[in-house]
């Protein structure tokens, strides 16, 4: 996107020289213009000199034709550098609307991340309280079953002793 400003400036810049060129012929033009009426004007003093000033007047027309065409094309130059100009102007606020953007997207998904570290953060610290309440659940439960089984074995002793004086009895 730097190129394309980069050749757009490029382009404005040469389409200045040129302008200013056009500017510098026109007041060139002019001051032969100038100039030109004043030696018209002592041409028709002089009448004796009518044929020089009939010359003058036909290279006055083409010199006023030359005017016309140089702002003609000096309009014209006028315009484009106009649209270049306004193109490089949406073109920079295109951009500028993108990085706003861009720039709002990247917040929103940093803090949306913030949320999930955060959550994870939380998650992390809820599973290590279940893993520890887990683990003491375990060893309840362990030592219970092992004073079951000592239980059931104690039972089976007695049993087996009630058996053995049931049948002395």
């Amino acid at each position: 996107m730097e190129a394309g400003f980069s050749e757009m400036r490029n382009e404005m810049q040469s389409r200045d020289a040129v302008w200013n060129r056009i500017q510098l012929e026109c007041q060139q033009l002019h001051t032969e213009l100038l100039k030109i009426r004043e030696y018209k004007d002592m041409q028709e003093i002089q009448i004796k000199h009518r044929s020089s000033c009939v010359q003058l007047a036909e290279q006055l027309e083409n010199k006023n034709t030359e005017l016309l065409l140089l702002a003609q094309s000096q309009e014209h130059q006028r315009e484009e550098l106009n649209k270049i100009r306004n193109h490089l102007y949406r073109e920079k606020q295109s951009h500028c609307s993108e990085q706003e953007r861009m720039k709002t997207e990247i917040s929103d998904l940093t803090e949306e991340l913030h949320q999930k570290e955060v959550t994870i953060a939380t998650i992390m610290e809820k599973a290590s309280l279940l893993e520890r309440q887990l683990k003491m659940e375990l060893e309840i439960k362990d030592k219970l079953l092992a004073k079951q089984q000592l239980l059931d074995f104690q039972y089976r002793v007695i049993k087996s002793e009630n058996s053995h004086l049931k049948e002395l009895v």
